[in-house]
């Protein structure tokens, strides 16, 4: 499980919410006094019309002429008037474009569409709507570049159009927008500088151009006009050639917030001046410099900028080999990152010059994994007794559990996973934080013991994470309060009835997979109304599935790999409108492949029922699923042609990897009455599967969404391969081997260039190899043995460099790789076959070896019987050489006339 954490304090969250309250207006705009007009209804209606909403967020929306939009879900009308000033729709999982209906809104001063899936590019007619102050477009599919007419809305106070696919560069005339509170740029592609015209924007309290592209700062000195700036993100650009930028951010007294991650500042010549170490004062309250390879000598610029108002210290990811003594005396620190320092660091150190004052009394969040750490820690040596959150993981605390930690009574938040931890749970681990704990990760260890009790130590909202480890026994008790349960990859057994104590409702994450469960699912998922992953794949659960199941209606993600699940689909899994991956491969599940996937299950981008028992024909709704890249029917007994509208699978018709990810995330938002502070945990879960793949099982995760296959393998399949297949320009992978298949391999198949694996054997195609297969360049796993196929093989190089067994079972296929020639080829041409042949015989090389092998020794031994008679024999000896010698004469005299008589014919000429 991966997971980041991101701390936001209380007073903080205060002021963002005292913002944003004064932005959309006061609470009394709530209560309307008049209708709004039939114009402005209809310019909703219209704009909802347009888009796609499966969260059903404007279900309130109805389009009755009784219905007062001003009651509508996200939509506030001025209390007088009755006029639509106000549409906020947040994370609402609205997808298309912005409609220009929302034009008819004339008296609108507040957009905001934050968090959706609008596509396109930023709408022209936004630039007519004069009275609009705030405009939130940030975190959607936003592309294209920013138009100039945003440089004409001059009254705008609040503009966000950060996590986009914004390209180009930042319009210089962004910085005429003098009445801007809010700017936020951050997460798009742009390229060129960050205009020094954003000087002008002295109003500004909060600008965020972290991670904005190749953009880069010619001059940073513009930053000090903006006084009133309070928070300020340039993480990832560059500010390597800005000498004394220390000063510029020091001269902004009213900055609280700053993140300079990966802003290459360990390349700095001079990061102050010389005057800056005795002037200098700081407000800054939250300081991020993560990922800027720096080392202990950022110590003597850090300094100033640590005062006793600093709560927040980011320094993860550099190459620190520990902290001074002063960062051990900040006493308003309540949280600090030290994650992932490559440089070794003595631990019992470390914590003793963070101990060495008060901040030891204030630090709540210490976060230290990743690193090289070394040194033994006793409970003596430990004493920050607040600390709320810890986190190390991957810190090489084994072979011994880390008991130390026991002393820690105020725990809420612990990772101590892959720590080379082989031991069991002390005594009383469980029972130390009753209601306290709200994550606890001791995954990717080898902890032993029998399963422990879940339900007392953990709050609401609580994660637990104990994955591979050597847990064994039956699970009994859980907390009801789960949002997140992963015990995969141990040795739990017995049924898992327990589920039915989770039943607050909070729970999203599921996994028991990899171990050694039984029984059947617990008919009680009607609490599971969150879920969104269900993994229990690798065990050995039976039955059917229960009607509960249903209920789950945000399920994303459904493994139940490698179980003895039976019967057929319940009807409810229609239900399932949000779901992407659905695996079911090995089991015993029945009856037609069900019609209602096609037609409902429109989020699907990974559908496996192979290995199960499923019958009938492949229902042409599955055609319907634009976004399948994999769709595996393999080895079950479905009969019937294949369907010819495959080319309605939108997805592997193109070209590339359309899906957007293979991750699937959840956050959740915690408090700590005691520590007065909000974490926001956000979890993300990879997709994986075990796929065929060039002949071979294999488990794919982060390079499954770059895959598209369709497997129909092991079926009883009729009837002739469809054309339109060969418009699948996308496939990688194509298996229909082992059917009833008839007739001609597509002429066209040849359009498949990115197609890596094909397999058509055992079947009853017949007729040539079409010739396009010569193009197939990405072809190295072919398999067209076992059918009727004749004439000769198309020649190219992934053609010939095929294993000759790949072609057999097919008595008038001709031409190489294979030994049989056909009609016209030379008789005399030898086949160039590379290594052994099929039919035992012996490799060209290995002749020609032996040839030469032979010639060289019959030459040697030869030589040696005729020299040594010449030697031992005198008579012999003389005999030899005098006719050696008149040979010698008759040659000379032969070749001599022979020239004579050439060079007399030369003359006449």
């Amino acid at each position: 499980m991966n997971l980041c954490v991101f701390i936001i304090f209380q007073l903080l969250l205060l002021r963002l919410e005292t913002t944003t309250s004064n932005q959309v207006g006061g609470g009394d705009d709530n209560v309307v006094m008049k209708k709004c007009s039939d114009k402005e209804r209809r310019a909703l209606l219209d704009f909802k019309a347009r888009l796609q909403d499966p969260d059903e967020t404007l279900s309130t929306w109805r389009s009755e002429e009784e219905e007062d939009c001003c009651k509508w879900r996200g939509v506030t009308c001025n209390n007088q008037t009755g006029r639509v000033i106000k549409l906020s729709i947040i994370s609402g999982g609205l997808e298309g474009e912005v409609s220009n209906s929302l034009l008819n809104l004339s008296y609108l001063t507040h957009l905001d569409l934050f968090s959706n899936s609008f596509h396109g590019i930023i709408p022209t007619f936004i630039g007519s709507m004069t009275r609009l102050r705030h405009l939130h477009l940030g975190s959607n599919h936003l592309n294209g570049t920013i138009p100039r007419f945003i440089c004409s809305m001059t009254k705008l106070r609040y503009l966000n159009l950060g996590n986009n696919d914004l390209k180009g560069t930042i319009p210089r005339c962004i910085g005429s927008l003098t009445e801007l509170r809010h700017l936020d740029l951050s997460a798009n592609s742009f390229y060129g500088i960050i205009p020094p015209e954003f000087g002008n924007l002295t109003n500004l309290q909060y600008l965020y151009l972290g991670v904005v592209g190749r953009c880069r700062v010619e001059n940073l000195h513009w930053l000090s006009s903006l006084s009133h700036l309070q928070q300020l993100g340039m993480d990832g650009i560059s500010l390597a050639k800005q000498n004394h930028w220390v000063d510029v951010i020091s001269s902004l007294q009213s900055l609280s917030w700053l993140s300079l991650d990966g802003c290459e500042l360990s390349q700095v010549m001079y990061p102050y001046s010389s005057s800056f170490l005795n002037s200098s004062s700081s407000s800054i309250e939250v300081l991020y410099l993560g990922n800027n390879s720096l080392t202990s000598s950022m110590y003597r610029w850090l300094f100033p900028l640590t005062t006793n108002k600093l709560q927040i210290l980011d320094l993860s990811s550099n190459m620190l080999d520990g902290i001074p003594k002063y960062l051990g005396n900040l006493c308003s620190l309540e949280s600090l990152s030290f994650a992932n320092n490559s440089a070794v660091v003595n631990f019992p150190d470390f914590l003793n010059n963070l101990s060495s004052g008060c901040t030891s009394l204030t630090l709540q969040g210490l976060y230290v994994g990743h690193n090289r750490f070394i040194g033994t820690l006793s409970n003596e040596t430990l004493t920050l007794k607040n600390l709320a959150n810890l986190d190390m993981n991957s810190c090489n605390l084994g072979p011994h559990f880390p008991r130390w930690i026991q002393t820690l009574k105020n725990l809420s938040y612990l990772d101590i996973a892959n720590n080379g931890i082989s031991d069991t749970i002390p005594l009383g681990f469980w029972d130390m934080w009753p209601s306290k704990l709200t994550y606890l990760n001791l995954s990717s260890n080898n902890i032993s013991g029998k399963a422990p009790d879940l339900s007392s130590n953990f709050g609401n909202n609580s994660i637990i994470d104990l994955s591979s480890n050597r847990f064994y026994g039956p699970i009994t008790n859980v907390s009801s309060t789960l949002t997140s349960l992963h015990l995969s990859r141990n040795k739990f057994s017995g049924g898992i009835s327990f589920l039915c104590q989770i039943d607050q409702g909070f729970l999203v994450v599921l996994d028991l997979s990899h171990n050694f469960l039984s029984g059947q699912l617990p008919d009680c998922l009607w609490d599971f109304k969150e879920l969104k992953i269900l993994n229990l794949e690798h065990n050995n659960l039976s039955g059917m599935l229960p009607t509960s199941v249903g209920s789950l209606i945000k399920l994303e993600v459904l493994y139940l790999y490698k179980n003895n699940l039976s019967g057929e689909l319940p009807l409810s899994l229609k239900n399932f409108k949000r779901l992407s991956f659905l695996n079911l491969e090995a089991n015993k599940f029945s009856g037609n492949v069900p019609v209602w996937i096609g037609e409902n299950l429109s989020r699907l981008y990974v559908l496996n029922l192979r290995s199960n028992s499923f019958f009938g024909t492949i229902p042409l709704q599955l055609c319907q699923l634009a976004n399948l890249q994999i769709l595996d029917l393999s080895l079950n007994n479905l009969h019937g042609p294949i369907p010819s509208c495959l080319d309605n699978l939108t997805n592997m018709v193109q070209e590339g990897s359309l899906a957007t990810h293979n991750v699937h995330s959840y956050s959740v938002k915690l408090f700590f009455p005691k520590d007065g502070v909000y974490v926001l945990l956000v979890d993300e879960y990879l997709d994986h599967a075990m796929m065929e793949w060039k002949g071979y099982e294999r488990e794919l995760t982060s390079t499954l969404r770059l895959l598209k296959s369709i497997d129909l393998s092991s079926n009883h399949l009729t009837g002739q391969i469809p054309s339109e297949v060969t418009n699948l320009y996308g496939l990688h992978t194509l298996n229909l081997s082992n059917n009833g298949l008839l007739g001609e391999i597509p002429e066209k198949i040849g359009q498949l260039k990115q197609l890596e694996t094909l397999d058509l054997s055992s079947n009853n195609l017949s007729g040539e190899m079409p010739l396009s297969m010569s193009s197939m360049h990405f072809l190295n796993h072919l398999d067209v043995s076992y059918n009727n196929l004749s004439g000769r093989i198309p020649s190219s190089t992934q053609l010939q460099s095929i294993d000759p067994s790949r072609y057999i079972g097919n008595p008038r296929l001709c031409g190489r790789p294979l030994t049989k020639k056909c009609h016209g080829d030379d008789e005399s041409e030898v086949p160039h076959v590379i290594g052994e042949r099929e039919d035992g015989g012996e490799d060209t090389d290995e002749v020609w070896g032996w040839f030469f092998i032979g010639g060289g020794t019959g030459f040697v031994t030869g030589f040696w019987i005729a020299y040594g008679a010449l030697l031992l024999n005198r008579r012999g000896r003389h005999a030899f050489f005098h006719f050696y010698d008149r040979c010698k004469d008759f040659v000379y005299v032969k070749v001599m006339v022979f020239f004579a008589k050439l060079r007399r014919v030369e003359e006449h000429r």
